[in-house]
């Protein structure tokens, strides 16, 4: 089993708690991350909660002269690659910007991984690769559909890593199409701190919770959903880290590419996410209802029973649990990892 793994956006939200998680289970880590959507100062509570250290190296994964340092300096087993830029609307104005940095980074990665002999990756994929899709629940079967750049980024590169996998058979690989990962670390240290002005749903929420925002706008609210407004499946952080683990310790398992979803399989809309979380703050949390966004679909939810016959994960974390924890590290940080 892989005991030294380079974690390729490792600052970052979902990258810093797998880290959290690996050292905790006695691997060794070697961080990758430009910090363009996070800080270096995640990487120092990282640490903190896995109880070891770690190696971070500051470089841009379309720097393949960075990339190969990395693999001539430190023994990589095995790669978890987080690296990439996720906003479905900011992917729909600098679409070129998203093609360059998930689609050439994972190229770059690759290049570098065959010429050092490394020959294990877990990619993290999207569940938005599947688009509209008149199911209720997605496996991983759907035939993808995927609606703005960001995912057809997503859908690309797994495509590229199924052809590396092709051309070198002794390649392990596999993609995890995890659903909307919320909440935070328990301990209130680690949480989802954007630079910036947040995207995601959560930490936006969160900043109006502490009053450094107005209110959020809800994009949509005439979808064909009970209440008019986006439907999706919100799975705690902490599970898909699981996940991720999980992959690590089944890629020896078998050759070649093997695909995942990480969901609870639950529907929750954008206003009974809100509620949810007024409930977690203790108070309504203001928001106004706006137009649809250019590539949001109405409905993903997901159906994770392959992952859950395959390894017996399954998320064991619940919706008020995310919203609790995700105002826990909110309450503690008010600005982020800012001191």
């Amino acid at each position: 089993m892989p005991r030294t793994v380079l974690v390729t956006g490792g600052a970052g939200y979902i990258g810093s708690h797998t880290c959290a998680e690996l050292l905790k289970h006695d691997y060794d880590v070697v961080v990758v991350d430009d910090y363009s959507n996070s800080s270096p100062a995640a990487l120092e509570r990282v640490q903190k909660v896995g109880g070891r250290p770690l190696i971070s190296i500051p470089a841009d994964m379309r720097d393949r002269r960075a990339l190969d340092a990395i693999f001539e300096e430190h023994s990589i087993d095995a790669v978890i690659h987080f690296a990439a830029k996720k906003a479905v609307g900011e992917s729909m104005n600098i679409p070129l910007v998203y093609y360059d940095v998930n689609l050439g980074g994972t190229k770059n990665l690759l290049h570098s991984m065959q010429r050092h002999g490394v020959q294990k990756i877990v990619f993290s994929s999207s569940c938005s690769i599947y688009g509209e899709s008149s199911r209720a629940r997605l496996s991983e079967d759907e035939e993808p559909r995927p609606t703005n750049p960001y995912a057809r980024s997503k859908w690309m590169c797994e495509q590229v890593i199924r052809d590396a996998c092709k051309r070198c058979p002794e390649m392990s690989a596999i993609s995890l199409r995890y659903f909307n990962p919320i909440g935070a670390h328990p301990s209130g240290l680690l949480g989802e701190v954007p630079a910036g002005l947040p995207n995601n749903i959560v930490p936006y929420l969160m900043q109006v919770a502490v009053g450094r925002l107005k209110r959020l706008s809800v994009f949509g609210s005439d979808y064909d959903t009970p209440d008019g407004t986006a439907v999706r499946d919100y799975i705690h952080v902490l599970d898909v880290v699981a996940g991720h683990r999980a992959a690590l310790e089944h890629l020896d398992g078998e050759t070649g590419t093997q695909l995942f979803n990480l969901g609870t399989g639950v529907g929750t809309s954008v206003l009974q996410l809100v509620a949810a979380l007024s409930e977690a703050c203790g108070r309504p949390l203001p928001y106004e209802l706006a137009d649809r966004r250019p590539g949001d679909v109405a409905t993903l939810v997901a159906d994770s029973d392959r992952i859950h016959r395959a390894w017996g994960w399954r998320p064991v974390h619940g919706l008020k649990e995310m919203c609790r924890d995700a105002w826990r590290f909110q309450r503690m940080n008010p600005r982020g990892y800012a001191a």
